[in-house]
């Protein structure tokens, strides 16, 4: 092919002119050659291909190819010889004037010319060397190549050639030049030489490949523009390199190769047609390398940006590629969900992303954890835009379900994709932009949701709460002395995540927070041990000091996924001994640090550490992050104000008032100090006498701050005069908080005596509305300004007595027959209120006077008439008939108060006689009296007030038919018992197991039957579930052992009782060591049997006597041999398929003469903030009357998260046995109709 030819019908040829010679021997000198040449040249160049003689060429084209001249020393020459030599192919045109030898000679010369001549714009001749490169470009003459013998070589000289100058960076026009020279030869050679093919290849390996590289680009154009020619090509390249070095296992040359499929897609696609195919058998071969290889390659090219086009035109790779997802080899799976990211994020078919969408989605449920690893970490990596509109809220979704999957590294990616994008969505949530917000908003509550599954995932969800849901504020600066720290922002996003938001949700938040716990806390304790210990050079006390450091790191890493790695970890911080290092670390933990210091020390704290240690750097910031105030800090109280404020003036910001509140109470519980700083703002909040929810709430922080340190109190006139007017006026919860805060005042007791007067007169002709307001106020003073009280007791406590305690309830025939057995506070009548908190004064006087001489003079009757009120279920009288609203509430009170006044020894021992009436309590009928008496319990626990031996409560749970009752004490055991040094442990749990056997022997339901010796022995597993391990197992069947050598303190058939229970222990012990495949040995120590509860038996042979004699009858001894051969597997299985509850309280609730209707259950908020003044009362004081310090943890606390096996997460009814009490029935038919009852509270109480 040749682009012009000569034309005809031309009149008289034109004929050269140049007549001069060119070879003019010795005496042609190179200036005078050079001149004959440019003259020649430039002729030439003037003359039309159309109109010229060629006849009169023939001189000068025989002395052009003379080699003097072609192989002139002298640049010029050749230069306007090369341009000659162009002009006359370009004349001669389409016949070649010269023979296939000499042509092959000029090319040759030619392509020298070029390679030296266009180096640069400055090069000499320049204007010569484009003029040839044009020529060969316009006139195509360089086809003749193509004919000669030589054209392979020639062709390889030519594309290396242009390749090696086009890098140099010339001017566009050469490049296009050298372009159309490659394209014609490319479009009229017979054969394609390899080396041109792999000359055109290796553009598009280099690293620098990109359009705006000469080379890559002219290789780009070149192959676009023959295509069609280069396919078959291309394709067999392609073959070649895959066959021979997949014989020779040579896979970094195919990785290669592949590699290189890639790049061609990007920029020349239509080079791989006959590709195409070969790739998707690659992904049917038996060689796993090659599947991987030709996976990720063929995902790329999906993913690219004219992906949609290349599935659309190859429909069978696509569907074949999508078929790997459930390839056999994990390998290639993970090539396909790595693949899968780009063709999320670029194709723009609406089957093809619902296809991929469906194939990840079935990968988060892939057999291996590295797959499901890494479809979570591919949503890391979107950005928000491509996660808003290409992924749908769903897959989001099922993402982060991911966060409880059995793997840590799936629990950690999903977390962190979900909690990455919510990140990155928060602006626009803040915005209200409803798209984001439908989107992304739920995010936190599902991280918070899943945090409460398991310690592992707790802690992830702490990690990613802190990186990406609520991180410490960034500087606005990056100058350490000016940068400043948005407080209010910092806050505000805090309480905008929180509207998302449910209860649970909101607790598990809250427990984060670390707001909650005794001070010193744990990691306060840790750094002080580390500053005694000093490196190991200790002045005195060491072996003390050395003790006290063991055991807190001891605590402190029993709380992380890794106990070794923190305990090493541990001691190699203390190791490092730096004080500045100590210093940092006590500044983030004081709860006075502001937010913009938290951060500013922290940030300084790991960067140094960061040169000291890099490897303890992963656990000390998880130690961080649970020492310090990173969610609520101090900071937050001013925002948290302002808030309640602005919801005052009519605003729009009722929920986040609400939920300001809801934290200023928590801290008002359980960290005061952190208001230290803003007292001034609560002192005149409480002015604001308008928005009593602002008022309540300061009082409330002024009274706890009062308690943390008196010298804070307000003692200015205005203030004190507030207080007194609030202690008559105001609220009962406002005269509550008021009375506490004056009793911290300067003259508290002339102040407590005069509020304590005024109150006596208005208890008999004062306002009945006021009533409870006054009597909460006393219920204040009793116990906090114990001697101004007792000055009007005698008034006083006869009026609560006649006039509130035993005062009868008005009689509502309507209200007796609804199916209602709870009355939340805001519903609760004026005169239950005041019963309430009547027993509440009783109580408190009690504990106000527990170190006194008249201490039990005072308690007993209390005593007697909370004891009366249990067993009259909530009556003062066995044939009282009252509300079952009233009943409840009453009897929840006088549970709760005994356990307070059980804080007290020698009221613990006076109620120890009715121990088992007040541990059934915690069957009692109604949910909410079950599950407030729990969560109190639980508290007190916590907090080591109550004796060691009310454990035992615990494990009457497992009959409940509320999974959430259950699971807090779930929680709350395992907690302790992974965090108690092993002698509490073994004092508080291991050793009170015989007295487990004695309450079930007690246990009214206990009947020594076929039918009722398997629900009792569910209590026994359920306490082996938690407490037994191989270490203690044998103390544990010693234990049972033993309840055969004693007999029981109250009575011959509870003895009997205790012998069968203690049998079946036994069989539950030995059949739980052998499915666990645990020696079972003698117990080699001395246990002490309690005395208070047991008693020796009267001889040796009545002991004998009792040894040979089995008191379990016969029938049940198949049923445990059974248990003792059963598969562990089959007893795990049965353990999540627990029954409706068997067994309840002794004595039920008498009804008014009706049936007694199914129990609703009312949300857990209700029933938290119900006892609400127990939280705050119990809060004084988190330690034991030892000193130590409570076990602190959300799992531990009043707030224990819910773990929900999968059984209660379906909602299944659980089949039970048949009543064998009144409450046995009662619960029974309350469980049968649960789901009625739950659907009827949730429409009231929304």
């Amino acid at each position: 092919m040749v682009a012009q030819t000569r034309g005809g019908g031309q009149a008289s040829p034109k004929k050269l002119k140049f007549k001069d010679k060119l070879l003019g021997g010795k005496n042609l000198t190179t200036d005078a050659l050079q001149k004959k040449l440019k003259a020649l040249h430039s002729e030439l160049a003037e003359m039309d291909q159309e109109t010229v003689d060629v006849s009169s060429l023939g001189p000068v084209r025989k002395e052009l190819i003379n080699t003097s001249i072609l192989l002139h020393k002298d640049r010029g020459v050749k230069a306007y010889t090369a341009c000659c030599l162009a002009d006359l192919l370009r004349l001669y045109a389409p016949d070649a004037p010269y023979t296939q030898s000499e042509l092959r000679d000029i090319f040759q010369f030619f392509i020298r010319q070029l390679t030296q001549g266009l180096k640069s714009p400055d090069s000499p001749y320049y204007n010569e060397y484009f003029h040839l490169l044009e020529s060969l470009s316009t006139v195509k003459s360089v086809v003749l190549v193509c004919d000669l013998p030589q054209a392979d070589e020639l062709m390889v000289e030519i594309f290396r050639a242009f390749f090696g100058m086009v890098r140099l960076d010339l001017a566009k026009k050469i490049e296009l030049f050298m372009s159309d020279i490659l394209i014609a030869l490319l479009e009229e050679c017979q054969s394609l030489p390899n080396e041109v093919l792999e000359t055109l290849m290796a553009q598009y390996m280099d690293k620098n490949a990109r359009m705006d590289q000469p080379a890559y680009r002219l290789a780009v154009q070149v192959c676009n523009s023959t295509a069609d020619k280069l396919q078959r090509h291309v394709c067999q390249y392609f073959t070649d390199i895959i066959v021979t070095h997949a014989r020779d296992e040579e896979l970094e040359e195919i990785q290669t190769a592949h590699e290189l499929i890639k790049r061609i897609n990007r920029s020349s696609p239509t080079l791989l047609h006959n590709v195409v195919p070969q790739l998707e058998e690659e992904l049917r071969v038996q060689e796993v390398s090659i599947r991987v290889m030709a996976t990720q390659t063929l995902g790329e090219m999906f993913a690219d940006k004219s992906g949609a086009d290349f599935a659309k035109k190859y429909p069978s790779t696509w569907a074949t590629w999508l078929a790997r997802k459930n390839d056999q080899t994990t390998s290639v799976r993970l090539a396909f969900v790595e693949g899968a990211k780009g063709v999320l994020i670029n194709m723009t078919l609406a089957e093809q992303r619902e296809q991929i969408e469906e194939a990840l989605q079935a990968k988060l449920l892939d057999p291996d954890e590295k797959v499901r690893a890494a479809v979570c970490r591919l949503y890391t990596q979107l950005d928000y835009e491509t996660a808003l509109h290409h992924v749908s809220e769903q897959q989001l979704r099922n993402v982060a379900g991911r966060g409880v999957d059995k793997k840590s590294s799936v629990q950690a990616e999903a977390m962190k994709a979900i909690a990455r994008l919510y990140h990155l969505a928060y602006p626009e949530i803040e915005n209200g932009d409803p798209a984001a917000v439908q989107h992304f908003s739920w995010i936190p509550q599902s991280i918070l949701t899943m945090s409460t599954a398991a310690p592992d995932v707790k802690a992830i969800a702490e990690q990613v709460i802190a990186e990406y849901i609520l991180p410490l504020p960034a500087a606005s600066s990056s100058s350490g002395k000016t940068a400043e720290v948005d407080e209010v922002a910092w806050t505000e996003r805090l309480l905008c995540t929180m509207k998302f938001l449910d209860e649970t949700a909101s607790n598990s938040l809250r427990a984060l927070s670390n707001i909650r716990g005794v001070r010193p806390t744990i990691y306060e304790r840790y750094l002080q041990a580390c500053i005694d210990n000093n490196g190991g050079v200790i002045d005195e006390d060491e072996e003390n000091v050395v003790n006290t450091l063991n055991n807190v790191i001891k605590r402190i890493a029993g709380l992380y996924s890794e106990p070794q790695k923190a305990t090493d970890d541990l001691f190699a911080f203390a190791r490092l001994n730096e004080g500045r290092l100590y210093k940092l670390l006590k500044t983030c933990l004081d709860s006075q640090t502001d937010i913009k210091t938290l951060t500013k020390s922290s940030n300084d704290f790991f960067r140094r550490l960061e040169q000291s240690s890099s490897s303890i750097v992963p656990t000390m910031t998880t130690f961080m992050r649970r020492a310090t105030l990173h969610i609520v800090n101090q900071s937050c109280i001013p925002t948290f104000l302002k808030r309640m404020q602005k919801a005052s003036e009519g605003s729009t910001y009722t929920q986040s008032a609400r939920h300001a509140q809801t934290w200023l109470v928590y801290i008002s519980k359980h960290n005061p100090a952190m208001y230290k700083l803003h007292v001034a703002e609560l002192s005149k909040a409480i002015a604001d006498e308008r928005n009593s929810d602002l008022v309540e709430v300061s009082l409330q922080g002024l009274a706890a701050i009062a308690q943390w340190d008196d010298k804070l109190v307000p003692n200015d006139k205005r203030t004190l005069e507030r207080l007194q007017r609030f202690t008559r006026e105001a609220s009962p919860r406002q005269a509550k908080f008021a009375a506490r805060l004056l009793a911290y005042t300067k003259n508290q007791k002339e102040i407590c005596a005069a509020v304590v007067d005024d109150i006596t007169d208005f208890l008999s002709t004062g306002d009945p509305e006021l009533l409870s307001t006054h009597i909460s106020v006393l219920a204040q003073l009793v116990l906090r300004s114990p001697d101004a009280f007792e000055s009007k007791s005698d008034v006083i406590m006869k009026f609560l007595l006649k006039q509130v305690i035993l005062a009868n309830p008005p009689i509502d025939e309507d209200a007796m027959n609804t199916d209602d057995e709870w009355v939340e506070d805001a519903q609760m009548p004026p005169l239950l209120q005041c019963k309430l908190l009547a027993i509440k004064v009783c109580r408190n006087r009690c504990l106000a006077h527990a170190n006194s001489d008249q201490a039990m003079e005072i308690a007993n009757p209390v005593l007697r008439m909370l004891m009366t009120l249990l067993q009259h279920s909530g009556s003062l009288t066995e044939d009282a008939i009252d509300d079952p609203k009233w009943k409840a509430r009453l009897r929840l009170q006088a549970a709760i108060s005994l356990l307070h006044l059980a804080t007290v020894k020698k009221f613990a021992d006076n109620i120890s006689p009715s121990f088992v009436l007040l541990a059934l309590q915690i069957q009692d009928p109604c949910y909410q009296v079950r599950l407030a008496f729990v969560m109190k319990l639980v508290a007190l626990l916590t907090a080591r007030k109550l004796p060691h031996t009310y454990n035992v409560i615990l494990f009457l749970v497992i009959h409940d038919p509320e999974a959430d009752v259950i699971n807090r004490v779930k929680a709350y055991v395992t907690y302790v018992l992974r965090t108690m040094p092993k002698q509490l442990r073994l004092e508080s749990f291991e050793m009170v197991f015989i007295r487990v056997l004695h309450l079930l022997a007690h246990h009214p339901d206990f009947a020594v039957t076929e039918e009722a010796l398997p629900d009792i022995a569910k209590y026994i597993e359920f306490y082996l579930d938690l407490v037994c391990t191989p270490e203690n197992i044998a103390l544990l069947y010693h234990l049972a052992m033993k309840t055969k050598t004693i007999r029981d303190a109250e009575s011959h058939a509870h003895t009997e009782n205790l012998y069968a229970v203690g049998e079946l222990a036994q069989h539950l012990i030995k059949a739980r060591a052998k499915s666990h495949s645990w020696p079972l040995e003698s117990y080699p120590g001395k246990v002490r049997i309690p005395g208070d509860i047991f008693r020796p038996l009267p001889s040796a042979e009545a002991a004998n006597e009792i040894l040979k004699t089995v008191y379990l009858p016969e029938a049940v001894l198949p049923w445990l041999a059974e248990k003792q051969s059963r598969p562990t597997a089959d007893r795990e299985k049965q353990k999540g398929e627990r029954r409706a509850p068997g067994k309840r309280k002794a004595a039920a609730p008498k009804t008014n003469g009706h049936a007694k209707k199914p129990r609703v259950r009312a949300k857990r908020k209700k029933v938290e903030n119900s006892d609400d003044d127990e939280d705050e009362e119990s809060s004084e004081s988190d330690q034991g009357e030892d000193g130590s310090e409570k076990v602190d943890g959300p799992e531990a606390s009043s707030e224990l998260s819910e773990v929900e096996d999968e059984e209660t997460k379906k909602g299944e009814e659980r089949p039970g046995r048949s009543a064998r009490t009144r409450a046995q029935a009662l619960i029974k038919q309350q469980t049968k109709k649960s789901a009625k009852g739950k659907s009827k509270f949730a429409s009231s109480d929304d």
